[in-house]
């Protein structure tokens, strides 16, 4: 087991997205998660229908009692579902200094349709939690709401990625799976003028519930791990893709993906 990485997010009741998904895919991949949870969620395949919050000086001492003890290699933020705990998580991150990765997933929305985040809190987080990312990962839709662009094509993402970068993240994956078309694109470019493209074949179907944590998530243990940015975003994806290939099917709305399908945790 190697790369230790601190899951800050919420928990999902159905398994496939949030804490729960975030802690297999870091175990697939192997890694060790640690997690400071944000909010119980009561939810399904089918949707959202209840969230509890944690007050946030409770989500701090969870993140501070676990950073003192175990540490961590990377960390990983999810769910933050109000201002007050995307400030109070973002203040807590300020002890680390910038040697510890943190991997930015701005869950908004569920794939079910629901808001996971709070009118309002937006700008907490383009303005407290984005300047401390070595990743910002939105689908399509975030980034349509953090950079204010409409995006239709890859060269809507481009521009949509160089504006976030402008929020001060050293790196920007926006994944592009939200679009039409066969081939999935996903646009990884940094601060330093860097740029590339992943490309997957589409796979039809409707078993996507926490494809966005599982990422991010997978990404977060490759940097955990020594990875460079480029190699932990291929491992990451090739991890996703698997688990979307090989999904079991569950409920009657969108499904989970399988995250006990796993590739190599290490590269040679």
């Amino acid at each position: 087991m190697k790369g230790r990485v601190l899951i800050v997010a919420g928990s999902d009741s159905g398994g496939g997205a949030g804490i729960q998904a975030d802690i297999k895919s870091v175990t697939a991949l192997g890694g060790f998660a640690a997690t400071a949870i944000t909010a119980l969620t009561a939810q399904n395949t089918q949707g959202v229908f209840g969230v509890h919050g944690i007050p946030p000086e409770f989500i701090r001492q969870q993140m501070r009692l676990v950073l003192d003890d175990i540490g961590a290699d990377a960390l990983k933020t999810g769910m933050l579902h109000s201002a007050a705990v995307i400030e109070a998580v973002s203040a807590e991150l300020e002890t680390l200094g910038p040697a510890v990765p943190v991997v930015v997933d701005p869950v908004m929305v569920a794939a079910s349709g629901d808001a996971l985040l709070d009118a309002g809190a937006e700008d907490a987080l383009a303005a407290g939690l984005a300047p401390r990312a070595a990743v910002l990962t939105p689908n399509v839709p975030e980034a349509e709401r953090l950079s204010g662009l409409e995006i239709k094509d890859l060269a809507g993402m481009r521009r949509a990625a160089d504006r976030l970068l402008g929020l001060g993240p050293r790196a920007v994956l926006l994944k592009g799976g939200h679009l039409e078309g066969a081939v999935v694109s996903d646009l990884l470019v940094s601060a330093a003028g860097e740029s590339e493209v992943f490309e997957s074949p589409r796979q039809e179907t409707r078993h996507t519930h926490g494809t966005g944590c599982t990422l991010a998530s997978a990404l977060a243990a490759g940097l955990a791990q020594g990875l460079a940015l480029r190699e932990a975003v291929a491992r990451a994806r090739a991890y996703l893709q698997a688990a979307i290939r090989t999904a079991p099917g569950l409920g009657r709305g969108h499904g989970p993906v399988n995250h006990g399908h796993t590739v190599k945790a290490f590269p040679s």
